[in-house]
């Protein structure tokens, strides 16, 4: 049996969205509610777009079509939309129009804040300034921006325009800016003067124009002034905001459901990121749906992520709490400057219902102690939210049952940039497990296959599939459908198989265990590196560890470990020999492993991945292949000194 964290009261399960459809449907729980979704998702999506009153223009006649295969099904057949519209235009012209649809704060703890009626015309008056400057339905636009009630009002314009937005995070290099743009064919670029983090300036408009020069498609940049910064100004080519902001509104453009509004882009092994191409129609449902079901998002919630619109937990958190009603709060600071409550009084001051966050923030803030919650109001949140990797059980934990005062659940969810959303997710009325990710997120046709491509339970690790077409996944790599289908559907016939390692325990729960491809072959045994490195983080001085398989004679891998100490910690070798035995405790002695190394820091991405196979080619000596997305480049410098 499986320990339990969290337990939901009987008034948590009656309150909660997955309740009321399930009765409104005849169904008596969540369980039954995600059995009939899987066995007959066309229904389940059409009831939820009629559930949510999505708005569609026009009512589309079929659910789903899946004449080409799988791979390039299309849904909501027919009908006509506007995914900005959805979100934002419908609530303006209701009894939701005053209430906030954005919070925003700075780091120097400004404040600013549009009603749903103030941004829907924001946002209708930006799209008749994109028209205006020759900016057509179709066309890529670049969002490259802090984030601010600015960036969300830009993601709506250029949807309401029938454009497609492509978000960049905001902290990318000149090199990685340039090669989105160019890959996407991006038109015009919104972004902003500068931001700071830690009290220093980061001049994003500088980037932006240095990128500029490797992507010459681009006619038009307009720019935000979010804190006043110095810039250099292009005359022919730079427009700034204010200026767009007084043009005329337009109605929304209303496109068919497969319309692209969204190119997402996520790094791969080789050189070149993936655009992952999403559509109104099927990213609209897909995050609707989860905001509302997994975050259990009622009208008036207050929703935050702590994360930037360049990754898909942006659109995740801008579309699905707007879709449902609700309010986005959005910080643009370092989470624990200049205090380390920063988080905490973050959700206190604008009484965060659910907060997003990932494991690699959750382990920063444990170093704090209590000064990272102990002062601050936390009553207002009902769930926290977690993605991003699998978490280790010692900052699980310590999330739980310090941060959130062993009352608030953890609806840890995974999926993908290419997924659009979710694979698997806990949910408010059921009990969860430490580490797990609760259930197949509803509607999702989620297996763990063998190498046989048999499915596997009772806790034995296999890879993530999954069986059947959903409305967020991704209609192709921009402008590569043959990298999509070798990257996703190559390995057995109609199945995406996502490149995890996951398992089903005895009582259901669902866990990951790493990239399938960063997976030890250990001795014939394979054995996932989370299970390495949660082993390490569960000492005391050690905050973060990476694990990857190295060639080994005997073996044919074994573990090289780079451990960063906690702070205060000298490390010396009678650490190392504590870590070599919680390892052994944690594994077994056959997983000993072949090296622990101390680091000042890992490589990781920008959205708090640490990047493995990075790791492993530094040790190698071999090709790391893409890093445009990681956070501090030398970081890998670090682990070459270490090795």
């Amino acid at each position: 049996m499986s320990d339990i964290v969290w337990t939901p009261s009987q008034d948590d399960i009656a309150r909660a969205n997955t309740t009321r459809f399930a009765h409104a449907h005849g169904l008596p729980d969540h369980a039954a509610l995600l059995r009939r979704s899987v066995e007959d998702p066309e229904w389940f999506w059409d009831a939820v777009v009629g559930w949510l009153d999505l708005g569609f223009h026009t009512p589309y006649d079929q659910v789903l079509d899946s004449r080409a295969g799988p791979q390039w099904s299309t849904w909501f057949i027919g009908g006509t939309l506007n995914l900005a519209w959805s979100c934002v235009g419908r609530h303006a012209r209701t009894d939701a129009a005053d209430r906030p649809a954005v919070i925003a704060e700075r780091e120097d703890g400004t404040v600013s804040s549009l009603s749903y009626r103030e941004l829907a015309d924001d946002v209708a008056r930006l799209a008749g300034g994109l028209h205006a400057l020759g900016v057509a339905s179709g066309d890529r636009v670049a969002l490259i921006m802090p984030m601010s009630t600015a960036a969300v009002t830009a993601f709506h314009a250029i949807a309401w325009a029938g454009a497609v937005v492509v978000p960049i995070f905001s902290g990318f290099s000149a090199t990685a800016i340039a090669a989105r743009l160019v890959d996407a064919g991006v038109v015009a670029v919104i972004t902003a003067d500068a931001t700071t983090r830690r009290g220093a300036t980061v001049a994003i408009k500088h980037t932006v124009d240095e990128a500029l020069a490797a992507a010459p498609s681009i006619r038009t940049v307009v720019v935000h002034r979010h804190i006043g910064a110095d810039i250099e100004w292009t005359s022919n080519r730079d427009t700034a905001w204010d200026d767009l902001a007084t043009s005329a509104p337009i109605p929304p453009e209303w496109v068919s459901a497969e319309h692209p509004v969204v190119i997402a882009y996520t790094s791969g092994t080789t050189g070149r990121p993936k655009g992952a191409v999403h559509v109104h129609g099927g990213l609209l449902v897909k995050l609707a749906q989860e905001a509302h079901f997994q975050a259990d998002i009622h009208p008036g919630d207050r929703l935050s992520w702590i994360t930037d619109m360049g990754w898909i937990m942006g659109p995740w958190a801008t579309i699905g709490a707007h879709a449902n009603g609700g309010t986005l709060v959005v910080l643009d600071a370092a989470p624990d400057f200049p205090q380390p409550d920063r988080v905490a009084r973050f959700v206190e001051r604008h009484e965060v219902t659910f907060l997003g966050i990932s494991p690699t923030l959750i382990r920063a803030l444990r170093s704090h102690g209590p000064a990272a919650y102990a002062a601050a109001d936390l009553s207002s949140l009902r769930a926290f939210g977690s993605t991003g990797e699998p978490w280790n059980l010692e900052p699980y934990l310590w999330l739980a049952e310090h941060f959130g005062a062993s009352r608030v659940p953890i609806i840890n969810i995974s999926g993908g940039t290419e997924v659009g959303a979710c694979f698997l997710s806990c949910d408010v009325t059921v009990p969860i497990a430490p580490c797990s990710l609760g259930r197949p997120s509803l509607g999702m046709a989620i297996d763990v296959w063998d190498d046989q491509g048999r499915p596997v339970r009772d806790g034995g690790v296999g890879e993530l599939v999954c069986t059947a077409p959903w409305p967020g996944m991704t209609r192709g790599v921009w402008g590569d459908p043959e990298r999509y289908l070798a990257t996703y559907w190559s390995r057995w016939p109609n199945v995406w198989v996502h490149g995890d390692w996951a398992s089903v325990d005895g009582d259901g729960n669902w866990f990951l265990h790493g990239r399938s491809d960063d997976t030890l072959n250990v001795a014939g045994k394979r054995v996932g590196p989370a299970e390495y490195e949660s082993a390490l983080v569960g000492h005391s001085a050690v905050m973060e560890a990476c694990a990857v398989g190295i060639p080994h004679a005997t073996k044919g891998e074994t573990a090289w470990c780079y451990v960063v100490p906690a702070p205060g910690i000298e490390p010396d070798e009678v650490l190392r020999s504590e870590l070599v035995a919680a390892i052994e405790i944690g594994l077994g002695k056959a997983f000993r492993p072949g090296a622990i190394r101390f680091v000042t820091t890992l490589p990781r991405t920008r959205s708090a991945k640490i990047v493995r196979r990075a790791v492993r080619a530094v040790v190698l000596g071999e090709d790391p292949g893409d890093l445009s997305t990681l956070e501090d480049p030398l970081a890998l410098d670090a682990i070459r000194a270490a090795t």
